[in-house]
Formats: structure tokens, C-alpha cells, sequence
């Protein structure tokens, strides 16, 4: 707001507008009757700009219950006179404008005396108020546009109180005595974000004034301004870096074209002119006049100045802030044309941020259309907006060559391209801001190459991924030992099972020796790599994972680029797994299944095995698997189910050996199984379980239904599933700590094989199908998202 009007230079005194002149106003209104105060929002601008005309270098607001309860608003302006307090918050009363012709020249943001009078119709009003002459300040409280005493048995004149230079205005009880209006609002919440949408924009404005809005017993204030701020620095402040970094501004006059900089250069941009204050002397006007040259027309002289963003922003919603000679207005026809200007520049969807301050002569200008003053009309308004677009519309087209792209690369550093490549390298675009930004030419390979630059590219906090599956973990330090290595030579593995399970189960997993076709050379693990075949049945199945409909890309990038965390339930079988930014919670028992299913199918006819000493009987196995199934369903005995499933195996050993590696002697011992993975051992508890099922869940009758269904049952047998360990066995204390020691160990071996060794397998082997998302990889956090609820906390 212009600054002509300073403490020092006393108030004017209000008069009464005469009968005609209010009647001229009432006729150039759209619709005179309507209410200029029909939120507390729209109450607080009234106010603000009452505080703007009074010289005011800081302004205070104070907002209960989203200003239905309170609206207060405090200035350091110079005041009202002791004299002018009666007739304060009658309509038609005013200290801006004398007779109709002020209109043509007004300069001030309230002009009619309506406002403080519709405010005391409504609210209970009271007014403190100091001019710099006056020893102390005096309160005053009205009712319906007149005097009323604060207190029963006191008179209505204004009371002596305490008080700074400025005027301090209070609204209490909005509309509290008209419900229609009142149930018509929504909830404070809503309204108080109203309220401060209209202070940001006059802060943003007047950057030369301090603004301050809080609520009403809060310590710390929603929005503060430092006085003496340039505009860019109030936009910085209010609306964050991510507009700030990217504003541009341009001015625009008819006569000496535009003048561009950017906004966050060395030089600020000016501050919107301060010329509009030309109701100091009636006699200015004249003196203008006098001025004008032959080849200058004062009255149709114009200015704007433009504060707007860049391609690199994109919005959801266009924030357009129009000031028209220092009026906040709105203007939908402007608006859709600072919109046009950005159709071929930003992508669908997405908007910009656009501050105008326009200034046209007052005489080319009607502030009397609205009776909230909303809008304004002016001369060759298409003109001046075309002239406008164009302008932003140029500076766009310069700086077409610094868009930026924020790239990442912590999740793909330990990728490199080859030096020969250069084809495959992104194009490197110079920007005007000494960067270099990178334009990724392949989408689907999602690898963006970086040339170094001597200043890094900001990534926002709410994008910055902080973890690197290519650093060491804290656990990779320390010597672990892998379940499959303990024992003499890291060959065998005693296994600590319940003692009262059989002996035929402890035989069985008693030792372990695993023999593998190529052996792990330098401490690192051997890729598994495909299987040379030729049958039909196994290309098909093999195709069906790899190019089938049901493969789901985004997720195989999530395991691929994923980040272990840790395991949250054992029992379970969830872990969580971070991906970018993003933290998903795993059913790795179903993925590990599908895994298996799938490595099952890439070496098949040369799957490595995993050696039974001394081999269990295939007889007691299975009996110890029928034993505890009911077998009602069916006529045949737990007899005759345990020796036709034995038949089916014996009398299939030879092809189970060929395809599967899975080695049956001729008198029924279990030799061997398929070894699937590499340092991974199956829970051999489920043996029996896994033998049992191969008869009735395998069909033996087709070849393709066969390998998929052997898979399948191999791959649920070597899902990592625990079982709740039963302790009700124990006899006393120790032995039950015992166990409970033996149990610990034992989860501690299994989590260290679930993170070292299937995930990475899953990282490395895995094609995740659809149905994985059904149930089995859910999301659970999203940084951007959380900072979005942290903001609106």
C-alpha cells in the first residue's frame, strides 16, 4: 500500500455523505442491497484494507473458532479522532471520499462507510483506537450502527483506556443474530483457512507492512511477515522454495516494452509503485494535467508487474493473485488468459502460481460494481491483458532451455554404463542457472546417467530416499555363521529338534550334506543360471513366468531396487521392505513360494541336490504324514493310502531322478532332494508332509500338469512357514528355558537365512506375478504422503 500516509500526518475527519452522492453510489452498485459482510473472511479484508488506508506499517490478527467467535485485528495506523467515534459505524460515513467526482480518483480501498456499519448489524463490535496527539486511547462499543454502553448502567460515550498510537478492532459473536447465515457457514476449520488465504495475499502485496494472524491463545502465529520484505521475499516466505526457486517477473507498460529478470537473481524485483495516492490535493489532478506532453496521455497510461513461475512448477490448482491499482479483485476473463499462456508449456494437469500487480489511472478505472468491491472494471482491459500474456508468454519461451528434471541416482549408482554407450546416455542440457540436467531418452530402462556439475540439484526432503542397498549393514560385519555350515568343515548341520518327536524324523534330518555341480569359489555365491531344455511343456511354463499377461513390472522393479528392513513377525512370515520412498510389508512365505516355483522351472534336468545321512525309509515317512490326517473322506485305510503313494514314487524314481534330482533306492530309502538355492536349507520337519502330498496333489497323468504341480508342491515345501513351538512338554524350569534358548538360536539362524539369502535371491531371480498384490505386498507408508499429514498437523 502506498506509504504517503504515515503516523505522523493526522486522521481525516468522517462526515456523513449527503442524501444525493449516496444515492449515485447505491446506483452504480450491481446490486446495492446485497451484504458486503457475509463470511469472516470477507470481514477481515474490510478490515485489513481500513488498517492499509490508515498508514499502517504492522498489523495483527487474532482468530477464534475461525473468526465466528473472534475477529480481531490490530494496527499501528494513526487512528480515529475522539470526535468521529459517534458516528464510527453509521453507514454512509466517511473520511475518503466528499462528493462523486473523488470516484473517478479514489486511491483508498474503502470509499462508501458501509463496512464497520454492517459489521455492527451482525457482531458485537467495539473499537479501541489512539491518534498521535491524544494522551491515551479511548474504547468504544456498538449495536446497529450506534453507540451502546459497554456495560448495563453505564452511558454509551466513548471511556478512556489504555492503548498504542493505531486502532484495535474486535468482532465478537458473528452472526449471532442471524442463524440462516450462520448454519449457511462451514466448519471453522474451513473458515479459518479462508482467513488466512486473505491475509498471505495482502502480505504478499504489501510486503512493506509486517503481518502477523494467529489464534486466539496460541503462542506461535500461522503467518508472519518482517516488515520492509520484497515481494519475492514474501512469496518465499508464505509459499515455500518450490515457487520461490522457480519465479520469474516481468513489467509491462505501453510504452517502454517489458524489462525481465528472474526472480531469484541478484537483483529483487521493485515493489509494486506507489503513484496511486493522488487524493492527497485535490490540486494534484490539475497539476497531472499541466504535465502532459504531446506525445504522453496520462489517462491512458498503465503498468503491470508480473511475479510467475516457470515450466520447472506444476500445480494441481492455478493460484492467481490479482491486485488491481493495490485492490485485491478477481477477474476470471484475466485468469483464463494467464492460464492460455501455459497450455503448450506445462503438461495436463498441471498449473502455475501468477502474482499481477496491474496499475491503470483511477480515471479509467470503476472501483463502484461490486458492493464488496470483488471486482473492478477498467478501460482496454482486453488490450492490457493481451499485452500482458504476451509478455509472460516471451519470457517463457527464453527460458524454454533451463527446465530441469530432478533425477536420483542412489538407487541405480552401482550401474554403470559402458564408455561405449554414448548412444544410450541422456542429452545434457545447459541451463541458464550454471547446472547441467539430465533428460532421461529411455524410459524403460529407467538408468539416467548424470555428467558432474560443480553444484548438486536440490532434491525436496520429502523425495530424498535414505537408505542404499549397496551399503554394509551392521550384521554383514560380524563373522555369522549359515545354518547349513555348522559343524566340523561347514559341511553338515545338526539339527536341535523336540525330543519327543520320532525317531524316524530325527534319523531324517539328523545330517545333511549338500552337493552342488559347480562350487562357490572366492566367498561368493554362484549365479544360477537356466537350464539347457528342450521339451515343449517346460518352454511353455518357463514363458508363461517370464512374458505371460499375469507379470506385474512395477512390482518386479520394487524387489529388484528394494532395500531389506526387517522382519516383523516370524510366525507370520511378514517382513517390511523399503523401495524409493515408499515401505511395504512383504508375505515373504508367498513370495518365497512363487520364487521357488520359479527357480524350480529355470534348472530343470540339472537341479543340484541336497544329500539325506543315513537316508530315511520312504515307508515311515509317509506314515508318520497319514497319521495325523483324517482320512475320513475316503474309503481306503491309513494303510492302503501310505502304500499307494509309496508305489507311485518307487515306480517313478528313475524319472523323479532324471528331472527333479530327487534320488528314491530301489528298497525305498529317500537319497536326496532337489536343492533349489544354494545355502538355503527346507524345513525337514515338513518332509514327510511334502512326500505325502506328492501322490494325490501331483497329476501323474499329463506331462505339463506334472512339472507344474511337482513345482508347485516342491516350492510350498521349501517356503519358509513357522509353526507356534509347543513348551507344554516341558517338566520344570530349566528345561523350559532350555527350549526356549534352543528356540531363540534356532529363530536367529532362521532370520539371518530369510535376509541373506532369500531376499537377495528374490532381488536377483524373482518375476513377481500379479496376484502378489492381492494380499501378499501391501503398501504401508509413503514419505511425500507424510509429509503431507505432518504439514496439516
Amino acid at each position: 500500500m502506498a506509504e504517503s500516509s504515515s503516523n505522523n500526518v493526522e486522521p481525516r475527519p468522517i462526515k456523513r455523505l449527503n442524501e444525493a452522492l449516496i444515492n449515485r453510489i447505491a446506483a452504480g452498485e450491481v446490486n446495492s442491497l446485497s451484504p458486503i459482510i457475509h463470511r469472516p473472511a470477507s470481514a477481515l479484508k474490510e478490515l485489513i484494507e481500513n488498517s492499509l488506508d490508515a498508514g499502517s506499517t504492522s498489523i495483527k490478527i487474532t482468530v477464534k473458532d475461525g473468526g465466528l467467535k473472534l475477529l480481531q485485528i490490530q494496527d499501528n495506523g494513526h487512528g480515529i479522532r475522539k470526535g468521529d467515534l459517534p458516528i464510527l459505524a453509521e453507514r454512509f460515513t466517511t473520511s475518503k471520499i466528499t462528493s462523486f467526482s473523488d470516484l473517478s480518483r479514489i486511491a483508498t480501498y474503502g470509499f462508501r462507510g458501509e463496512a464497520l456499519a454492517s459489521m455492527s448489524h451482525v457482531a458485537k463490535l467495539s473499537v479501541t483506537t489512539k491518534t498521535k496527539t491524544d494522551g491515551h486511547a479511548w474504547k468504544a462499543t456498538y449495536s446497529d450502527g450506534i453507540l451502546v454502553p459497554a456495560k448495563p448502567g453505564q452511558t454509551a460515550d466513548p471511556k478512556p483506556s489504555a492503548g498504542n498510537d493505531g486502532t484495535i478492532i474486535t468482532i465478537e459473536d458473528l452472526f449471532y443474530n442471524t442463524p440462516t447465515r450462520l448454519s449457511a457457514l462451514r466448519s471453522s476449520s474451513e473458515e479459518y483457512a479462508r482467513i488466512l488465504d486473505v491475509v498471505t495475499k495482502y502480505a504478499i502485496h504489501n510486503s512493506k507492512v509486517s503481518f502477523q494472524c494467529k489464534k486466539a491463545g496460541s503462542s506461535s502465529p500461522e503467518v508472519t511477515t518482517p516488515p520492509n520484505a520484497t515481494i519475492p521475499q514474501a512469496i518465499k516466505l508464505l509459499y515455500g522454495h518450490t515457487v520461490a526457486n522457480e519465479l520469474l517477473y516481468v513489467s509491462v507498460d505501453p510504452s517502454t516494452g517489458t524489462n525481465t529478470t528472474a526472480a531469484t537473481g541478484k537483483a529483487d524485483a521493485p515493489h509494486p509503485d506507489d503513484s496511486m495516492d493522488v487524493d492527497e490535493d485535490e490540486d494534484q489532478d490539475e497539476d497531472e494535467d499541466k504535465d502532459e506532453g504531446p506525445t504522453k496521455d496520462t489517462a491512458k497510461s498503465w503498468k503491470a508487474e508480473v511475479h510467475f513461475t516457470n515450466a520447472n512448477y506444476q500445480a494441481k490448482k492455478t493460484n492467481f493473485l490479482l491486485f488491481i491499482n493495490h485492490r485485491l479483485v478477481e477477474s476470471p476473463r484475466m485468469k483464463r488468459a494467464v492460464e492460455s499462456v501455459y497450455i503448450s508449456i506445462l503438461p495436463k494437469g498441471a498449473s502455475p502460481f501468477v502474482y499481477l500487480s496491474l496499475q491503470v489511472h483511477p480515471k479509467n478505472v470503476d472501483v463502484n460494481v461490486h458492493p464488496t468491491k470483488r471486482e473492478v472494471h477498467f478501460l482496454d482491459e482486453d488490450k492490457i491483458t493481451d499485452r500482458i500474456c504476451s509478455a509472460m508468454q516471451a519470457t517463457l519461451a527464453k527460458q524454454a532451455t533451463s527446465r530441469s528434471f530432478e533425477t536420483q541416482t542412489l538407487l541405480t549408482k552401482h550401474l554403470s554404463l559402458k564408455p561405449t554407450a554414448a548412444a544410450a546416455t541422456p542429452r545434457i542440457l545447459s541451463s541458464a542457472k550454471g547446472k547441467e540436467r539430465a533428460v532421461d531418452l529411455d524410459e524403460e530402462t529407467q538408468v539416467a546417467q548424470v555428467a558432474p556439475s560443480t553444484s548438486k540439484q536440490k532434491i525436496y526432503p520429502h523425495y530424498k530416499v535414505r537408505t542404499n542397498l549397496a551399503d554394509r549393514t551392521l550384521d554383514s560385519m560380524f563373522p555369522v555363521v549359515n545354518p547349513s555350515q555348522l559343524g566340523d568343515g561347514g559341511s553338515t548341520m545338526q539339527k536341535t529338534r523336540n525330543p519327543n518327536q520320532s525317531q524316524t524324523q530325527t534319523k531324517a534330518q539328523t545330517q545333511m550334506q549338500t552337493q552342488s555341480s559347480s562350487e562357490v569359489t572366492g566367498g561368493r555365491s554362484r549365479e544360477i543360471k537356466e537350464s539347457e531344455c528342450f521339451l515343449t511343456s517346460v518352454l511353455n511354463l518357463r514363458k508363461e513366468v517370464v512374458g505371460g499377461k499375469n507379470r506385474h513390472r512395477q512390482l518386479q522393479e520394487i524387489f529388484e531396487k528394494h532395500t531389506f528392513v526387517g522382519i516383523v513377525d516370524l510366525e507370520k512370515c511378514l517382513a517390511i521392505i523399503q523401495h524409493s520412498t515408499d515401505l511395504y510389508v512383504v508375505n515373504y512365505a508367498a513370495v518365497a513360494e512363487e520364487l521357488f516355483y520359479q527357480l524350480g522351472l529355470r534348472q530343470f534336468g540339472d537341479l543340484s541336490r541336497l544329500k539325506l545321512e543315513p537316508p530315511p525309509q520312504l515307508h515311515e515317512l509317509l506314515e508318520i504324514a497319514v497319521e495325523v490326517e483324517d482320512t475320513s473322506s475316503t474309503r481306503l485305510s491309513k494303510e492302503q493310502i501310505v502304500e499307494k503313494i509309496h508305489d507311485i514314487l518307487v515306480t517313478r524314481r528313475e524319472m523323479l531322478a532324471e528331472y527333479f534330482s530327487f534320488d528314491i533306492s530301489e528298497d525305498g530309502r529317500v537319497l536326496s532332494l532337489p536343492l533349489l538355492l544354494r545355502d538355503y536349507i527346507p524345513n525337514l520337519d515338513n518332509l514327510p508332509s511334502f512326500l505325502m502330498r506328492l501322490g494325490p496333489q501331483v497329476d501323474w497323468t499329463s506331462e505339463t500338469e506334472c512339472f507344474e504341480t511337482f513345482f508347485r508342491e516342491l516350492a510350498y515345501f521349501y517356503a519358509p512357514l513357522t509353526f507356534p513351538s509347543d513348551t507344554s512338554t516341558a517338566n520344570d524350569d530349566d528345561e523350559a528355558k532350555a527350549e526356549a534358548k534352543a528356540k531363540e538360536k534356532e529363530n536367529a539362524a532362521e532370520k539371518w537365512q530369510i535376509q541373506h539369502v532369500l531376499f537377495p535371491a528374490m532381488r536377483r531371480y524373482l518375476v513377481p506375478p500379479k496376484s502378489l498384490l492381492d494380499r501378499d505386498v501391501v503398501q504401508v507408508a509413503s514419505l511425500p504422503d507424510l509429509y503431507k499429514v505432518f504439514e496439516r498437523c
